[in-house]
């Protein structure tokens, strides 16, 4: 646990694909690039991701990636893809290291945090920690 916590506060740092994931990414890229137009259309997106993360998009996830690419193409280039593809895999990593953090300090499996959970989780960590930063990080 102290791993993780270490670093419970901070952003994300920037990930990197391995050249194995990086390859996949061109690979679904290139599958779902029909007719090798050289760019992913929305549908073709919506199918990339269900390729690569297992779910459809939602239609604002889709609004809001499609009016970030260059107006003057006509969809999503591989440049564009593989960042999108990154940014995700890097805030689902991160999801996952908050979710990881918060279940081992949810002892009891309720689903959420009481203020005595907060504060043995925190002794463990942190145990010279004031109890008054540990009130206002709870709070």
């Amino acid at each position: 646990m102290a791993m993780f916590c270490s670093q419970a506060g901070a952003r994300p740092r920037t990930w990197e694909a391995s050249p194995p994931e990086h390859k996949k990414w061109v690979e679904v890229f290139k599958a779902c690039d029909e007719d090798n137009k050289g760019y992913l259309s929305r549908e073709d997106f919506k199918v990339a991701v269900v390729m690569l993360f297992g779910y459809k998009p939602s239609k604002i996830e889709a609004d809001s990636v499609m009016s970030s690419v260059d107006p003057n193409t006509s969809g999503i280039r591989l440049k564009e893809f593989l960042d999108i593809v990154r940014k995700k895999k890097e805030a689902q990593l991160y999801r996952n290291e908050v979710r990881h953090i918060f279940t081992a300090f949810d002892r009891h499996y309720r689903g959420y945090l009481t203020l005595e959970d907060f504060k043995k989780a925190f002794k463990q960590v942190a145990p010279k920690l004031s109890e008054r930063i540990i009130l206002e990080v709870f709070r």
